[in-house]
Order: structure tokens, then C-alpha cells, then sequence
């Protein structure tokens, strides 16, 4: 396993930063640090499903983006650069209609000017819920 991080996030601050935002909104929660991936839960629930009671998919690309764009954020030097997303792929495998997503974001590319992160959301059961892929660019500022 290799270490993606030049310093380690805690769960602290990055829990810190969704205060006041959507991510705090739909309660997604960072609940692991790995060496080269970051979690974050989800509750499917009348914040995060469709009118038909299944998990927005929407709410899915919004747990993908989140952990993606904040997993960029933490690997830069943030002194010097910020990271914006420029595209998201989600692909829906499963429904959901209660209990807790976990989100899993890895790296498949981290270069000086662009990122690539692969996300996959479970379910409880870790049933495959949706695999995304979200394309981040690293600008000066």
C-alpha cells in the first residue's frame, strides 16, 4: 500500500470542513484515513432519496465528489494550489432504500496538473452500490 498523503488528514478536520455546507446537509460523515483512501458514510434518508424511496443517484454523485475533491484538497500544497473538479462518471449499480452508504475513494491517477479518483459506494451489506470516476484539476492561485 502506498501512502498518498504528505501529511495524514484526521477525521477531525476534515469533518470540520463540511460545517455550514451541503456535505454537512447530507450528513456525510469521513470515517477513515487509509495510506491511499478515504471513507465517508452517508445516510439514505429523506435528505438523500428519490420520491420513489431509493437513493438519489444524485445524492450518490454529491458523496463521490466530496470525497474525491477533499482527498485532492488534502494532497496538495494548499499554500499554492486549489483543486476544482472538471468531471464526474457515476455509474449506478444498486439501489438502496434505508440504512447507510460508505463511500471509498482511491486514486488512479495523481499528476502535477490533474487527479483521477475512483469512488465506490456500498451498501451495509457491501453490496456495490455505484463505481465514479471524478477528474480533478490542480490550479495555481
Amino acid at each position: 500500500m502506498r501512502m498518498i498523503w504528505k501529511e495524514r488528514p484526521t477525521l477531525d478536520a476534515l469533518n470540520g470542513l463540511s460545517k455550514g455546507t451541503m456535505v454537512e446537509h447530507l450528513e456525510i460523515i469521513y470515517t477513515d484515513v487509509g495510506g491511499d483512501y478515504l471513507k465517508a458514510t452517508m445516510p439514505v434518508d429523506h435528505r438523500t432519496v428519490q420520491p420513489m424511496g431509493l437513493l438519489h443517484g444524485g445524492a450518490s454523485a454529491a458523496l463521490a465528489e466530496t470525497l474525491g475533491s477533499v482527498a485532492s484538497h488534502c494532497i496538495i500544497d494548499r499554500n499554492t494550489h486549489y483543486a476544482v473538479g472538471l468531471n464526474i462518471e457515476v455509474h449506478h449499480i444498486r439501489s438502496v432504500t434505508e440504512g447507510t452508504v460508505i463511500g471509498t475513494a482511491r486514486p488512479l491517477h495523481l499528476g502535477k496538473t490533474t487527479h483521477l479518483w475512483e469512488i465506490k459506494i456500498h451498501d451495509e451489506n457491501d453490496k456495490l452500490v455505484s463505481v465514479s470516476t471524478l477528474k480533478m484539476i490542480v490550479l495555481e492561485k
